[in-house]
């Protein structure tokens, strides 16, 4: 049972996809994400994010992750939920809010549960540099162990140069009277050979630094 509810854990405090926010897609247009991390204990999880314009109100988001911690069962998660816009498409400050459902799983058992959250997202100009900024508050409502976890997540990005980005992104989770904090620098390169963005970075468990892994990923909006 401990490892069971370890490894689901572990699929849920994970972060949705490198760009989610409030923004939403225009009509008929999909982003989608793809990422491995590893450790040097050998802890490998994908992740695979898409987001796909439903409407010019309404954009419709997948996320599936699958994890094989050393020595634990190999899990896996998937959530589907529809986002929402709260003001204006015109407005400064984006906000948006979320509901979804999805399951999380191990060799032998099926946990389903219930995805609620809130965004907020703006563009910014620093020293004569774009970027942009959003924070999310999420709850995930388990409804097998009642093992419902509340998160926030804050993305800052700057637009180095045409083809060079950079992310600071800071997730925090709070499960069963525990707090968990992750640290997650990385660069996007736009190349020009290709129309898929590439992520390289690195995800730091505060406090547990040995559990430090390495991110790569490739992302394409069409």
């Amino acid at each position: 049972m401990l490892y069971r509810l370890f490894c689901i854990t572990v699929l849920l405090i994970m972060p949705f996809g490198v760009e989610a926010g409030p923004w939403l897609r225009e009509k008929g247009a999909t982003f989608s994400a793809t990422s491995v991390t590893g450790t040097y204990f050998l802890a490998i999880t994908s992740q695979t994010y898409v987001e796909y314009g439903l409407s010019a109100k309404s954009t419709v988001v997948a996320d599936v992750s699958m994890t094989r911690q050393y020595g634990y069962l190999n899990s896996g998660k998937a959530t589907f939920s529809i986002r929402r816009a709260l003001v204006p498409e015109d407005a400064k400050s984006k906000w948006a809010y979320e509901v979804g459902i999805g399951t999380a799983w191990t060799n032998t058992e099926n946990l389903p549960h219930l995805r609620t959250a809130l965004s907020w997202g703006r563009g910014i100009n620093w020293g004569g540099t774009s970027g942009w900024a959003t924070v999310e508050g999420a709850v995930i409502w388990d409804l097998t162990y009642a093992l419902h976890i509340k998160k926030i997540d804050a993305t800052l990005g700057l637009n180095f140069t045409d083809v060079t980005s950079g992310m600071l992104q800071f997730y925090t989770s709070h499960v069963g009277g525990e707090i968990y904090g992750t640290f997650a620098p990385s660069i996007i390169l736009k190349p020009e050979f290709t129309k898929f963005d590439i992520q390289i970075g690195l995800e730091s468990p505060l406090g547990d630094k040995d559990n430090t892994a390495i991110k790569l990923g490739v992302m394409r909006t069409f």
